[in-house]
């Protein structure tokens, strides 16, 4: 007998409203919205962007994940690991009896068929969902629907013997999904790349070829097993984790289109490279929304909201840095004073990857005079945080300048 599979909902959906209303609403915000997305008090101005915060499928996430704690009240109820990139979110669904596999110590006991088990919105691997399935869990899928439509493509590329070349983060669990989806098929292959910058590294093999013992050392950790660039670079097909930046993303499928047609010729592109632009429209409207802001008002400073490990949110705030001084906050706890906030840099395009630690800057909010603000937040970021953010400006543009 094949394991339940929830993936519409629990039909519990107005049951829990008004929990996520009370966890996740905020006045300040829909007033905010209400004054053509402008807020004004004394000295200060903030300007929020027009697509901010909480996108469908991470409200859908969030959404059955509430329903599924409601809905099996007398089982044990686990998420595979983060349900989306925010801590305010990830510990609400802790306090709420929800456990994390991820944790240390997690399950005790081990899984089995009486537990429910939710898979987040960046999906899961192809094996684990097996494995999961053959534990005989009960499952909730919460799987983003535009993550979905990447898989297709991938699943649709190794099908034909096209190479997936994934543009993500390897170690991101969304980019580790949609490379699983590459090995459903016998010879399936695919190849992450971070960058334009190492995108220019493949480039380079397929124009001229080179040292594969040196292409396997720098790319075998963002390849699959038995990766052979020599014959695995013939045919490829695009792809890319939902939350990259969109314009970073069409230049490396305009990259690597180039590189194959100096190769092979532009007729022959026909049969060996494919493309298909896979940024969710989510992710690309608080993108152009920023843009927009920026383009339109002027601003002494932004205030990017949303987890470090958010790499939509990370996008948002390296556009802002490119203009206007940025802070990327985790939290409200990060600003925490007039004179100190606690934030994530935006790391220099050849920063190494890998975490960039959080610092602390001292005399980032203008003493005196008017202040304007720009604010935006990631898609898995809450209202109720934004309306904090909000709020505590307010306080810091209100209080009195430092003496001395």
């Amino acid at each position: 007998m094949q394991p339940l599979i929830f993936r519409k909902g629990l039909d519990l959906k107005d049951a829990v409203k008004g929990e996520l209303a009370r966890d996740y609403h905020s006045d300040v915000v829909e007033r905010i919205r209400a004054s053509d997305f402008r807020f004004e008090q004394g000295r200060l101005t903030i300007h929020l962007a027009r697509e901010f915060g909480f996108c469908y499928g991470v409200d859908r996430a969030v959404d059955y994940a509430y329903q599924a704690r409601k809905r099996f009240l007398d089982q044990r109820v686990f998420l595979t690991g983060e349900i989306i990139h925010n801590p305010h979110v990830n510990e609400k669904l802790r306090t709420a009896g929800i456990r994390f596999l991820s944790d240390p110590g997690e399950p005790s006991p081990e899984l089995g068929p009486g537990d429910v088990v939710i898979i987040p919105a960046f999906g899961v691997t192809v094996h684990e969902l097996a494995r999961l399935q053959e534990l005989g869990c009960t499952m909730v899928d919460t799987t983003c629907g535009s993550v979905l439509n990447v898989w297709k493509n991938v699943t649709r590329y190794a099908r034909e013997g096209f190479t997936a070349v994934i543009h993500g983060k390897v170690k991101h669990e969304e980019t580790q999904a949609t490379a699983s989806q590459a090995l459903k098929f016998p010879g399936g292959k695919y190849l992450v790349v971070l960058d334009k910058r190492e995108a220019d590294e493949v480039c380079t093999y397929i124009r001229r070829g080179g040292n594969r013992e040196d292409f396997l050392a720098r790319f075998g950790k963002a390849a699959s097993a038995g990766f052979d660039p020599d014959r695995d670079l013939l045919q490829i097909g695009l792809a890319n984790q939902t939350t990259m930046l969109m314009s970073e993303s069409l230049e490396i499928a305009e990259m690597l289109r180039q590189a194959m047609a100096d190769r092979y010729g532009v007729e022959a592109l026909a049969e060996r490279y494919r493309s298909f632009d896979t940024i969710c429209s989510a992710t690309q409207e608080r993108q152009d929304a920023v843009l927009t802001l920026l383009d339109t008002e002027p601003l002494d400073l932004m205030v990017v909201v949303g987890g470090y490990n958010s790499s939509n949110t990370c996008n948002l705030a390296r556009i802002c840095a490119e203009r206007v001084p940025t802070f990327h906050i985790a939290e409200v706890d990060g600003l925490e004073s007039p004179l100190s906030v606690r934030h994530r840099p935006v790391p220099p395009l050849d920063h190494p990857p890998g975490p960039v630690a959080e610092i602390t800057t001292e005399g980032w909010l203008p003493s005196s005079g008017p202040i304007r603000v720009g604010l935006t937040a990631g898609a898995s970021t809450p209202n109720n945080i934004i309306g904090m953010v909000v709020e505590r400006l307010a306080a810091f543009a209100a209080a009195p300048p430092p003496l001395g």
